[in-house]
């Protein structure tokens, strides 16, 4: 679906066609963020191609962490000219404890090559201005992606509308993940996308669930 001119959402609520949510930024550049699961790829293409998008255009496949249900679909893009990124520290995880994950799930770790890595900071792509953020706590290695130009923020499994990433996964920790919340909640925001679930748009809903987020789950956390 079209959210603006440059910006597609593909929110997945039914498991046997997907699992988190998708996102394509369309620029000089094609980026696109987290593909799912590698077995629903081809419903993802299809949902694409209805939007005039071509998987062979995606220049960049960006993961905000490495579980499978975000993660696994980056095989396709493999043997493509694609390239690939996540961040220097869920690559570590996911070599190490991480890979776990993938066995506990009966599931092999995919194909995929990370062509550079991803730090906190500014990240310059196909003629756009992005901002990284180190958010841990769901995994020790996920980030979460700002646009400025747009106040929209991508936040993986960090937060969600009405909801937090579990922490009860390999190296998940409730209190980073509370910190990176709370550092998100910073951030000048009127789209907030996040892995799983529905949008949050517009500034007064996305603080509203900020505030939703500290009364019901930060005691627990």
């Amino acid at each position: 679906m079209k959210l603006e001119e440059d910006l597609f959402v593909y929110l997945w609520q039914n498991p046997y066609e997907n699992n988190c949510n998708t996102y394509l930024i369309r620029g000089e550049k094609t980026l696109l963020i987290d593909p799912g699961h590698l077995r629903h790829i081809g419903e993802l293409f299809t949902q694409m191609e209805r939007d005039g998008l071509s998987p062979e255009e995606v220049d960049l496949v960006l993961m905000t962490h490495s579980h499978p249900d975000h993660m696994e679909g980056v095989e396709a893009f493999y043997n493509k000219r694609t390239r690939m990124v996540m961040s220097r520290e869920e690559e570590h995880y996911l070599q190490q404890s991480g890979k776990y994950l993938f066995e506990m799930m009966r599931q092999p770790v995919p194909k995929y090559r990370i062509d550079f890595f991803l730090r906190e900071g500014k990240f310059l792509f196909g003629g756009k201005t992005f901002q990284v953020y180190q958010t841990p706590g769901h995994s020790p290695g996920s980030i979460s992606i700002y646009w400025p130009e747009r106040k929209t923020l991508l936040t993986g499994d960090v937060i969600f509308y009405g909801g937090i990433g579990r922490t009860d996964f390999p190296e998940g920790n409730s209190k980073l993940l509370m910190k990176s919340i709370e550092t998100l909640s910073n951030l000048d925001v009127e789209v907030l996308l996040p892995g799983h679930g529905e949008m949050v748009v517009g500034k007064a809903m996305v603080l509203q669930n900020y505030t939703y987020i500290r009364h019901n789950f930060f005691p627990y956390l």
